[in-house]
């Protein structure tokens, strides 16, 4: 029964990403949102670089692109920073 009460107040905080024990029945949702939202960008991105494609490999090499745009946006901006 405590245990129960426990559980109940310690997800009740929002504290789904804490290591304690009383919160692993929500942890696995850490993180969700940001997964979709990668997914929903990946989508978009793969098909601006298919459609801006002039040859076969240009849109394989979209596909990779899309899989790490966000590591080449961070890079630009950096390199800009930086300047």
């Amino acid at each position: 029964m405590e245990d129960e009460i426990k559980k109940d107040e310690c997800c009740k905080k929002d504290e789904c990403c804490r290591e304690d024990d009383c919160c692993k029945s929500i942890k696995n949702k850490c993180g969700v949102c940001g997964g979709g939202i990668y997914g929903l960008a990946f989508v978009g991105a793969v098909i601006y670089y298919i459609q801006n494609a002039e040859t076969f490999w240009q849109g394989v090499l979209g596909v990779l692109q899309a899989i790490v745009w966000p590591a080449i946006l961070v890079y630009r901006l950096l390199e800009l920073l930086m300047k």
